[in-house]
């Protein structure tokens, strides 16, 4: 007897599943800097936290901590404003183009839609700025919750990302202007 064969489009394909089970975000914003200092802004665990607000949903970050010095494989600690503390490896730090790192430990109820939010920081010089690019892929725990997951990522980190990129482009703007700002 023939085995019975689901039609070819009732079938799931494997990329099919994975899309709906990770989610991108994306912001950009060309910086009044050189490449280096807004490199150096975006690694920065003292000064980075205050350009990191957040937005409706998603908490500001109050503190970073190294537990080691900054490599690939270094784990920071994100403490944000709503007591969660995050656990950031670090993936890729190819200063001052690239810096990639998996965002880990969220806490419910965002750790019931999210298992980690893998994060890529692109720098690239623009004429006599720098543009730089920030992405997320973050990974869902069910493919039945991308709706909601999309909605709460989407609106909400991907504008808290577009406010941070806005708020370092502002910081290093202000430093420019006032050199001794920044000593």
């Amino acid at each position: 007897m023939p085995q019975f064969q689901r039609p070819r489009w009732t079938q799931k394909t494997e990329s099919a599943r994975l899309c709906r089970m990770q989610i991108e975000c994306h912001a950009e914003k060309i910086f009044r800097s050189d490449v280096e200092t807004a490199f150096d802004l975006i690694v920065d665990s003292k000064r980075f936290p205050g350009t990191f607000v957040g937005y409706g949903l998603i908490p500001s970050i109050r503190a970073i901590v190294l537990e080691t010095p900054l490599t690939v494989g270094a784990v920071r600690r994100i403490h944000n404003s709503d007591g969660s503390v995050l656990t950031e490896h670090v993936t890729v730090l190819d200063a001052p183009t690239r810096h990639a790192y998996v965002l880990s430990g969220f806490r419910a109820p965002f750790a019931w839609l999210v298992n980690k939010g893998e994060a890529d920081w692109l720098v690239s010089a623009a004429e006599s700025d720098c543009m730089v690019r920030w992405s997320y892929t973050f990974t869902l725990t069910s493919s039945l919750i991308y709706p909601l997951a999309t909605l709460l990522l989407r609106v909400f980190m991907q504008r808290a990302m577009q406010r941070c990129l806005d708020n370092m482009a502002n910081l290093l703007a202000g430093s420019a202007a006032n050199p001794s700002a920044s000593a």
